[in-house]
């Protein structure tokens, strides 16, 4: 007898009252992922933006508490990667990166706004007040999306960029060859 994976769990609160909770397994384990989820609020599968197999595809499930109400998201990825996210205030979206993909929802209902594929798996999504739109850092490339999917700017990478974060008014990459390079958040131009 085999013994069924025991899919990943995180939960994050972000301000405003709203709390995710998170699970997610590698391929095959969707019924492991999918087997606690919780009654109420409404379900939305879109694991097929992943691909037209969802099943096949490792998976994940984002259970969202807001004030307003709860709402959950499954998605799918074809590499095992963890969810991860912001809630973005000014525009009132919570913005999510599962594997390839970028989603961003109406915080306090589920709907989705936009979602936007990458062909690198996404390595952060980073937003500030200051800015008028999210960054999502795939990657090869950082691409600065508004509140109503429209790109802003996009700015392509020669190396793997395997970090990045907001620091002292610049976006700060560090490439896999060790090189740092900075960004003007706001314009994509070097800082």
């Amino acid at each position: 007898m085999t013994a069924t994976p025991e899919p990943s769990r995180a939960t994050v609160a972000f301000p405003g009252g709203i709390r995710v909770r998170t699970a997610w397994g590698a391929s095959g384990e969707e019924a492991a992922v999918f087997a606690l989820s919780e009654v109420g609020g409404p379900l939305t599968d879109l694991g097929s933006i992943a691909g037209p197999d969802p099943g096949a595809l490792c998976r994940a499930e984002a259970r969202v508490e807001t004030p307003s109400g709860t709402w959950t998201v499954r998605l799918a990825s074809r590499i095992h990667d963890e969810p991860r996210g912001i809630s973005w205030d000014a525009a009132g979206l919570l913005v999510l990166a599962y594997g390839f993909v970028a989603y961003a929802f109406e915080a306090r209902t589920g709907s989705l706004r936009w979602w936007r594929r990458s062909g690198t798996p996404i390595v952060v999504i980073l937003g500030s007040s200051r800015l008028g739109h999210v960054l999502v850092q795939s990657e090869v490339e950082t691409v600065a999306i508004a509140a109503d999917g429209e790109v802003r700017w996009r700015v392509a990478h020669s190396d793997v960029v395997t970090a990045a974060e907001l620091v002292g008014g610049r976006l700060v990459l560090t490439s896999y060859g060790g090189d740092v390079i900075g960004l003007d958040p706001a314009t994509g131009r070097g800082a």
